[in-house]
């Protein structure tokens, strides 16, 4: 060879980043709480363990946003997938009571864009700051001949705490708990295979494009609605709680069915909601069945709680504090683990 090599010629920009460090550390330092140690920067975060706790667990979880990232990667729009990241790990834990301490993320690039880091990281902080959740850190990666750019790969790391005797599960949910649900503000971040299909196939619309009966917002403005974070209205009546599930991949079938004792059943009634627009046009564009709907997408219910009759009533005042629609969806009876979706209160 007549030319050295270098780690740029290989396609790795240590320049680029340098810059991407830069452009991010206040966006990381803005999330500091009163629990994380350590500067930015370090090898490794650090959190002090908070104290008050009679016998504490620590709840983690580890997730993405899936190919909504294709979406947000055809508009342009990055921030609002790492909003989307945190919130969706937060709920998650959420569903076994443990509210969140810190977060950290991973972001893997073709060809890095500092840009589009400082976008990623800039919506990862601020579900932080919405969720009171410390950004420790994090890895930025540049791998090239491993994603073609200007694609890039996104996960979230999250831990929380729970007491031991506050931890939510199936074996608090009761024959007669009522099942409250809190609404999503649209797909969140699972379906978009689907979906993404779709709106390219079936409806032939580009991600600019006005999507059907949505006031002329694009296709973009509404696939990239937020993933809704539901500690706010849950925060302070997890005591009331007996179970939760957080419809994510699977949907209501799921989703509501992890929850759920060997000894219950849940009796879901379709027509306690409306199915918000976005799904009913996805729906009608490829005439996708309703068993595959209810599958595949959470069709306006972003989580359902189990509760006795009594609390209903806070539950509610509480989802409603934080300006998130709720209602009664159905009831857990006795059965056997399933879950029922009914049309006619069968």
């Amino acid at each position: 060879m007549t030319t050295p090599l270098d780690y740029r010629s290989a396609g790795v920009d240590l320049d680029k980043a340098d810059d991407a460090k830069g452009r991010i550390k206040a966006h990381v330092e803005s999330t500091r709480t009163s629990g994380a140690r350590g500067s930015f920067g370090g090898f490794g975060g650090m959190f002090r363990v908070p104290s008050g706790f009679r016998a504490p667990v620590l709840v983690s979880s580890a997730d993405g946003v899936g190919t909504k990232l294709k979406v947000a990667i055809e508009a342009g729009v990055h921030d609002s997938v790492g909003r989307d990241l945190v919130n969706h790990c937060v709920n998650d834990i959420l569903v076994m009571g443990a509210v969140p301490l810190y977060f950290l993320d991973y972001v893997a690039f073709g060809k890095l864009d500092p840009a589009v880091v400082e976008g990623v990281v800039a919506g990862v902080a601020h579900g932080c700051r919405e969720d009171a959740c410390a950004l420790l850190g994090g890895e930025t990666a540049e791998m090239p001949g491993l994603y073609t750019p200007p694609d890039y790969d996104l996960a979230g790391f999250i831990t929380g705490i729970v007491e031991e005797d506050g931890v939510l599960g199936a074996e608090r949910v009761c024959d007669g708990d009522v099942l409250v649900a809190l609404a999503s503000a649209g797909l969140h971040t699972n379906g978009y295979s689907l979906a993404r299909k779709i709106v390219a196939e079936a409806m032939q619309l580009g991600v600019h494009d006005p999507f059907p009966a949505e006031d002329g917002a694009t296709v973009a403005e509404v696939l990239l609605r937020p993933h809704v974070t539901y500690l706010p209205a849950l925060r302070f009546v997890l005591g009331r709680v007996h179970g939760m599930a957080h419809i994510t991949g699977g949907g209501l079938p799921g989703n509501v069915n992890r929850m759920l004792p060997s000894h219950l059943d849940a009796a879901i009634e379709l027509t306690s909601w409306s199915v918000p627009n976005v799904f009913v046009q996805l729906q009608a564009a490829a005439l996708v069945g309703a068993r595959e709907m209810f599958r595949t997408f959470n069709m306006g219910v972003g989580m359902v709680i189990a509760c006795a009759a009594d609390d209903v009533a806070d539950v509610q005042a509480a989802a409603a504090a934080a300006a998130i629609p709720s209602w009664i969806v159905g009831a857990i009876r006795p059965g056997s683990g399933v879950v029922h979706l009914l049309s006619h209160g069968d």
